[in-house]
């Protein structure tokens, strides 16, 4: 653990990783907090998944896979938007489709690109090493978006997650709102993909609410707790993988997984206790 201490105030590749998963951590908290409540786990896995046929299309085109990123989740959250709240009965199984397709149309482009750069990958599997300093400033954009929106929004998003009903009744624009908030799900993912990858990208997103929710009702204190827990696992897990050189994404899940796994057990030899 030393070693990587040391490494820290040295290395400027290190010095980014661990800046950018203080980042994924803003928004992973924030808005994974409106995952776990609202139960979107599913929704925001399709977007996170259907990102790479957006990134695939950009990288053959010769654009920047970020920019091919933020475009196909947009369109991927609004289309899972308009599916899920026009056909629930078959929304599962369009955004399955819409899942599986997205992965598709990005192996196909990437594999069709001349010159086929194999570092692409690294955005299904995350390497937070690699993350250019650049693309720091991309992600506090993504978190400034995200957290002014939900500043403003705040209490539209609290009845679209608690009670969407009573939000009709009151004359809440409630498609709208949940439209929104499936936009900024989406933008999340585009930030943490960078960090943990595409497939590992819901264990973020998912975790730390989770972890945090058991402990507490309210949604904000919820948002802020997440957050912390975040920073907790992105900066350890890289910390824990530097010096066996261990796949850091990976290494960061690992971190989150065991303490959910531990926290579920705390919370429930305390139920029993109580009982």
């Amino acid at each position: 653990m030393s070693e990587f201490f040391h490494a820290l105030a040295s290395q400027d590749f290190l010095q980014t990783a661990f800046i950018g998963g203080l980042l994924a951590s803003i928004a992973c908290g924030v808005m994974g907090s409106y995952v776990v409540v609202k139960h979107m786990s599913f929704l925001a896995g399709g977007i996170a998944h259907a990102v790479l046929g957006g990134m695939g299309v950009a990288y053959f085109f010769g654009k920047s896979p970020i920019s091919g990123a933020i475009a196909a989740a947009l369109v991927a959250a609004w289309v899972i938007g308009w599916v899920s709240l026009r056909w629930r009965q078959t929304a599962d199984t369009i955004i399955a489709a819409l899942w599986s397709v997205g992965m598709a149309v990005g192996v196909i482009f990437i594999s069709m690109t001349p010159g086929y750069n194999v570092d692409l990958m690294s955005y299904l599997f995350g390497n937070i090493l690699m993350i250019p300093r650049t693309d720091l400033y991309i992600m506090a954009s993504l978190d400034g978006l995200i957290m002014l929106t939900v500043l403003v929004f705040y209490q539209q998003f609290l009845a679209v997650c608690f009670d969407e009903e009573f939000a009709r009744l009151r004359g809440l624009p409630v498609d709208f709102f949940y439209l929104l908030l499936l936009t900024l799900v989406a933008l999340t993912v585009v930030v943490l993909i960078q960090v943990v990858g595409l497939i590992l990208v819901i264990a973020l997103l998912t975790l730390p609410a989770a972890i945090a929710a058991q402990y507490l009702r309210r949604l904000a204190p919820i948002m802020a707790l997440a957050t912390i827990l975040g920073m907790f696992f992105t900066s350890g897990g890289l910390a824990l993988s530097y010096t066996p050189d261990l796949p850091a994404g990976a290494t960061i899940i690992l971190v989150a997984g065991t303490v959910y796994l531990l926290s579920l057990l705390v919370t429930g030899l305390a139920r029993r206790r109580r009982c």
